[in-house]
């Protein structure tokens, strides 16, 4: 570990009175020296200054400098107000800003002069984010960050906040998730040769090393092994494994439609508590034909569940009981029977066993290097969560009536920790989506490789064990509320979970022991990662009325929003 101090681990850049004045996350600012008039001059003072911060783990390196630059701070060093080529968006390379960078003796990354810049001089690296390009921007996941963005004090507040409880931001937040993989996990480290004294860099234990290339059936339609992938193929779940998030709702019953309301219960953070202590593969996948299934072996599995009954234990006389018809599928993202044999990743495998189901696997592709590589990457966004809404005053000691009475007016109160919980949230969930990123831009051809693949960080098998786990997660946590309760889901989407109730609340929904208290196992309302939280509460008649329009109430259950486009 660094033992240097670094002044801040951020400034946004402002102009002031003719000049430039950069303010600190502790809401102090200073003034920037006359001389600093291009992004080379800059990035020169952002180091002399000692802006940066120390490693986040043993391994690990220290986080670059990084300047935010508002407008009129832009303009004060010689950029354009705004990017006129708005498909690549960057600045082009003729352009006296790019030529001021390079004769100051720093080099951009290949993305250039762009909404976030990276200017590099050997093993020193300085991040530039500009505001008015659109660098806090609703594509890149950042909340609230953008309107916050208007008072250069709240977002340097804001920033450093989530620098020190996150990562130093280093362009959208599905990035910065990864980058704290990284930063938590490094994948290497230095060593010294006994025999030359010279130091070289060895794998780090645990950490994910090196690009290892996906399974077949993990291989999206675009990676060079589906070359010879049919169309059929691809849609296909014996030839593609499909481990995605629920989306499914039905009509009521008319028992269940006689009831006055609905209510949306939200799992905190889903693929961030599915992740905790979820062991994931490590090195590369070995095939093997006709295995004996094994819940502690990551991989994906084909396996013929078109015919499992879906049963549970009774929680009181412990014998075997068959859900109800209506109940959604934990084998399918659209929670239909599967018909015929399909590629499962190992929770959801391991789910059906507890479900009483026989698992045969036909064949596996698995991968016997394993850890709990997202358990410190886990740990830190936890952390960062519930510390930012402690902020806001929702703690894990509040009773239930004060959790959702906190919830419900949370977005009225400081708005900078407001904006900070979303793009913590954000961060957690595009960090998963990441581990399987597409391709991005122009290519030689439809499979041919792009930048990504050669990412140890690119890895569809964790993402797929990951959204494994929070799905069968919320189908263990539905069976425990209809073995209490007797109530069965209308809808769910993603983590959210949409049921019939005769009173407008979440605590009427969900179960509890004969005392009173939250029944283990099963939707429990609090604001920890895991717990519950109301989404929104609806009239039957607009649940119905949403049913017959063709879209999932649970989408918009949240007053009509979207609650997946806004992170929820």
């Amino acid at each position: 570990m660094t033992d240097k101090t670094y002044a801040a681990p951020l400034l946004v850049l402002d102009a002031k009175d003719g000049g430039l004045v950069g303010h600190r996350p502790d809401v102090h600012s200073v003034d920037v020296p006359a001389d600093v008039v291009d992004l080379a001059t800059a990035a020169e003072w952002a180091i002399a200054y000692g802006l940066g911060a120390g490693p986040l783990s043993q391994y690990g390196e220290d986080a670059g400098a990084l300047l935010v630059l508002t407008e009129g701070a832009g303009e004060a060093l010689g950029l354009p107000a705004r990017l006129d080529d708005r498909k690549r968006l960057r600045v082009p390379d003729d352009h006296p800003a790019v030529k001021a960078v390079e004769e100051g003796g720093w080099k951009l990354s290949r993305a250039g002069l762009s909404p976030w810049s990276f200017l590099y001089r050997g093993r020193v690296e300085v991040s530039v984010a500009t505001i008015p390009w659109g660098a806090f921007a609703d594509h890149l996941r950042w909340g609230g960050v953008e309107d916050v963005a208007a008072d250069p004090y709240a977002l340097a507040y804001v920033l450093g906040q989530y620098a020190e409880r996150v990562i130093t931001p280093t362009g959208s937040t599905a990035a910065c998730s990864l980058a704290l993989m990284t930063a938590v996990r490094p994948p290497t480290r230095l060593v010294r040769d006994r025999g030359t004294g010279r130091p070289q860099r060895v794998p780090v234990e645990g950490s994910l090393s090196e690009a290892v290339d996906p399974a077949p059936p993990e291989a999206p339609d675009e990676h060079p092994l589906a070359k010879d992938r049919t169309r059929e193929e691809s849609r296909s779940p014996e030839h593609v494994i499909n481990e995605e998030a629920y989306d499914w709702y039905r009509e009521p019953t008319e028992a269940e439609a006689a009831a006055p309301y609905v209510v949306g219960i939200d799992v905190n953070t889903a693929f961030l508590a599915a992740a905790n202590r979820l062991t994931v593969g490590i090195g590369e996948a070995v095939y093997t034909d006709g295995p004996r299934f094994d819940k502690k072996i990551p991989g994906c599995w084909l396996v013929d569940l078109s015919g499992a009954e879906l049963r549970t234990k009774d929680l009181a006389t412990k014998e075997w009981k068959t859900l109800p018809a209506e109940f959604p599928s934990p084998f399918t993202p659209d929670g239909k029977k599967p018909t015929g044999p399909a590629w499962y990743a190992t929770p959801t495998l391991a789910y059906a066993v507890e479900l009483g189901i026989e698992v045969r696997p036909l064949a596996a592709w698995l991968r016997p290097e394993a850890g709990g590589y997202l358990d410190l990457w886990h740990n830190r966004l936890r952390d960062a969560y519930m510390d930012t809404l402690a902020d806001l005053g929702i703690t894990a000691d509040m009773d239930e009536e004060a959790f959702l009475a906190g919830m419900a007016t949370i977005e009225e109160r400081d708005p900078e920790a407001v904006a900070l919980l979303s793009a913590i949230k954000q961060t957690a969930k595009g960090g998963i989506g990441k581990l399987r990123e597409k391709p991005q831009g122009k290519r030689e051809g439809r499979h041919a490789p792009w930048p990504a693949l050669k990412r140890p960080t690119w890895r569809p098998d964790i993402r797929a064990a990951v959204i494994s786990a929070a799905r069968v997660g919320a189908h263990r946590k539905m069976v425990k509320t209809w073995n209490v309760t007797g109530l069965v889901p209308l809808a769910v989407l993603s983590d959210c979970v949409v049921y019939p109730s005769a009173y407008p609340t979440a605590r009427a929904v969900v179960p509890r022991k004969p005392d009173g208290t939250p029944l283990p196992g099963g939707f429990r309302l609090g604001p920890n990662p895991g717990y519950c939280k109301e989404e929104g509460v609806r009239s039957m008649e607009w649940y119905r009325e949403t049913v017959a329009k063709g879209a999932n109430p649970g989408r918009f259950i949240k007053e009509g929003r979207d609650s997946i486009r806004e992170g929820e």
